[in-house]
């Protein structure tokens, strides 16, 4: 518990941009390639950043001195997202795209008499849903 504190703490800012540029790549990145990427003045901040996190355990250096996502970790805002095919989405989009899927399954199939309580639920719980999955990808610092 007290490393996934300290990794909060260190892990944010640029280190944390260099870290989920390396998750989203999922392959070994070179020092020029991250400082392209997020568009750093010079390498010597790539590499910084790319040794910072080397020194906290999340990456490793390969044989030919490119860097790779050793230990996933799920620490601070990073709890609340999901990396697929290299893209970062919120976990409650999953919750979202399934109540949205249950509500208009539910209009379809009772269109001509819907129990006004099970629509109210349905319409509320899909509402629900979407705002917070909405306010999560808005409020995320990267």
């Amino acid at each position: 518990m007290s490393k996934d504190r300290d990794l909060s703490h260190e892990l944010r800012g640029k280190t944390l941009k260099v870290y989920l540029l390396l998750l989203k790549k999922g392959r070994p990145v070179g020092v020029r390639e991250v400082q392209r990427e997020l568009g750093f003045s010079s390498p010597s901040i790539a590499y910084h950043h790319l040794e910072k996190l080397k020194e906290m355990g999340v990456v490793s250096k390969d044989d030919v001195g490119r860097y790779v996502i050793s230990e996933k970790v799920d620490v601070g805002l990073l709890k609340m997202f999901i990396i697929i095919r290299g893209k970062i989405l919120p976990r409650l989009l999953f919750y979202a795209i399934f109540f949205t899927t249950l509500s208009l399954l539910y209009i379809f199939n009772h269109y001509q008499d819907p129990d006004p309580y099970a629509l109210t639920f349905s319409v509320a719980s899909t509402i629900a849903m979407w705002y917070e999955t909405l306010k999560t990808w808005r409020g995320r610092e990267w």
